[in-house]
């Protein structure tokens, strides 16, 4: 999944990767801080955390 968000330029619209991977996969990557969700007003975007892609 984290391939699939550096492919795409780092963060993807949430509902597109609802689609691919399960909640519990999207959740755990949460919990480990590895991505951040960000509320744009228009929907959300799943994106790498800062501290992970440096």
């Amino acid at each position: 999944m984290l391939r699939v968000l550096q492919f795409c330029g780092g963060c993807v619209p949430l509902h597109r990767l609802q689609f691919q991977f399960s909640d519990s996969v999207i959740q755990t990557l949460l919990d480990r801080e590895l991505v951040q969700v960000q509320n744009t007003g228009r929907g959300f975007l799943l994106e790498i955390a800062e501290d992970f892609s440096s």
